[in-house]
């Protein structure tokens, strides 16, 4: 509905045309309309736009805000993406300290940020001692597929072992496989450690076949693939699932200092060895 006031043009438009207003009210952005162009909430949930002689045409006002409100809720979507995936923080690959831990292949990890490896249902395996930065990268690379629209799920591998036995254990395995197996990018966050047993090594078994070349997993681990059957406790399946993982995936390997003690005085790292 337009009314027109002296110099005045106003029209009222859905409340989802404008994003969450501070107070009861929002100026459009001036960047596009120079200011002259406002948004007011009014009762019933519908909002009041208001241009002045001068400013841009109604039409343009309100696609401003339209595009305003889009982003915000695109923003939103991702956060609650972001906070459904079970990441445990949000790090991207700009905020790492590529100079604490030079012996990080860059390019080697810059490349999945893209996502590529995703297109063609590859796997990435960072492998390094504890505390190198293996989690921190891999939280990274999911963060920048969840804001990709991406869907993503890290889990722990101990709690990923305990939530599929369990549903074995109360016969609903195959519906629990079927939630883990969707996941456009699964997170595992350090298998064999602490060691699975039989039972588990076979849960883990199930769970890649169910997605080998259909969805992409990044592992991070502290056992070389040599040590899997160790950790793993059945020689044979953790060959199949090193089969299943290994083939077709990008293998990083992280050597250095850990992150934990980057903060530590030289002294105090003495007295810890």
């Amino acid at each position: 509905m337009h009314i027109n006031i002296g110099d005045v043009t106003e029209q009222v438009v859905p409340p989802t045309m404008l994003v969450r207003e501070a107070g009861r009210q929002r100026s459009v952005p001036r960047g596009c309309i120079g200011g002259k162009a406002r948004a007011v909430s009014m009762p019933g949930g519908q909002i009041r736009v208001t241009v002045a002689e001068g400013g841009a045409d109604l039409a343009r006002a309100v696609a401003e805000i339209t595009q305003v409100e889009a982003g915000a809720r695109t923003e939103r979507i991702t956060r609650l993406r972001i906070r459904s995936s079970g990441l445990p923080c949000v790090k991207t690959l700009a905020d790492s300290d590529w100079t604490f831990q030079p012996s990080v292949p860059r390019p080697l990890l810059e490349e999945p940020s893209t996502l590529g490896f995703m297109e063609r249902a590859e796997n990435v395996l960072l492998a390094g001692s504890p505390g190198v930065g293996k989690t921190r990268l891999a939280v990274a690379i999911g963060v920048e597929a969840a804001r990709a629209g991406r869907e993503v799920e890290f889990i722990d591998c101990a709690r990923l072992v305990d939530d599929l036995g369990d549903a074995r254990a109360r016969g609903i395995l195959k519906k629990r496989l079927k939630y883990h197996a969707p996941p456009e990018l699964l997170i595992i966050d350090e298998p064999g450690c602490p060691d699975i047993d039989e039972g588990g090594a076979d849960l883990l078994f199930q769970l890649a076949s169910t997605r080998y070349e259909q969805r992409s997993t990044i592992i991070t681990t502290n056992v070389g693939i040599g040590g899997w059957a160790k950790a793993f406790g059945d020689e044979v399946a953790a060959s199949a699932i090193a089969d299943r993982i290994c083939h077709r995936c990008r293998i990083v390997r992280i050597t250095g200092s850990s992150y934990r003690l980057k903060d530590v005085p030289m002294e105090r790292r003495e007295e810890q060895k």
